[in-house]
């Protein structure tokens, strides 16, 4: 069996409440495109060999599941925060004008040690069905916004530095958030960690690296 990592970049900048499998994938960028094709691939080479496969979309991926774990990249809006925090700057926000209740970019946020009981949970339903293919979201079907993401990691860290708002960044859908029934019916898999964990697991990680961002 196999298990490829694919990414709700995959569809593009949906505009629907909720992103199922059937959303049509119309990928933005290379990346997207990337996953897209890794995922014909994955399908074609089941089809001609009988190997059972399966391409998880994740959606976007926080938290850490131990410190010494944690992601040291700044790519994404969790880390990118922690930064400016660190720094004694204002976090940003890339538009506020957004048709969402705060006028900010929604995202359906999943906790890293989620995810990865999700690929075992997809090794182990593979296992019992040779041949199977499967394509499932990976998320928790709860959107948040980036602003409420800002609030959440200003509490959890203890400092307290209202974000400043720059303009949009091109290619930013206004609401990307999972459909997670299909996930649960074929793995009987469902997300256990909320936000608040997964910005909690990261900043453990974080302060472990820069032991300056600590606050009393």
């Amino acid at each position: 069996s196999f298990v490829f990592s694919s990414s709700a970049a995959v569809y593009g900048t949906p505009d629907v409440d909720l992103v199922t499998e059937e959303t049509p994938c119309a990928p933005i960028s290379p990346y997207g495109e990337t996953k897209l094709a890794g995922e014909w691939l994955v399908r074609a080479t089941g089809r001609a060999t009988g190997l059972s496969t399966a391409s998880l979309r994740y959606f976007n991926v926080a938290g850490a599941a131990a410190p010494e774990l944690a992601d040291t990249g700044v790519f994404n809006v969790v880390p990118m925060v922690f930064e400016k925090l660190t720094q004694g700057a204002a976090p940003r926000i890339f538009g506020d004008d957004y048709p969402t209740p705060d006028g900010t970019c929604v995202r359906d946020y999943i906790h890293v040690a989620d995810l990865a009981e999700a690929h075992v949970a997809a090794a182990r339903a593979l296992q019992s069905s040779p041949g199977h293919s499967l394509t499932l979201n990976v998320g928790r079907g709860e959107g948040v916004s980036v602003r409420e993401m800002i609030d959440v990691i200003n509490a959890v860290t203890g400092y307290d530095h209202p974000p400043t708002v720059t303009p949009r960044r091109p290619g930013d859908p206004a609401r990307v958030v999972a459909s997670a029934d299909r996930v649960a019916t074929e793995l009987g898999w469902k997300a256990k960690y909320d936000v608040r964990d997964m910005i909690t697991s990261a900043w453990a990680g974080w302060v472990r690296s820069h032991p300056e961002a600590a606050r009393d």
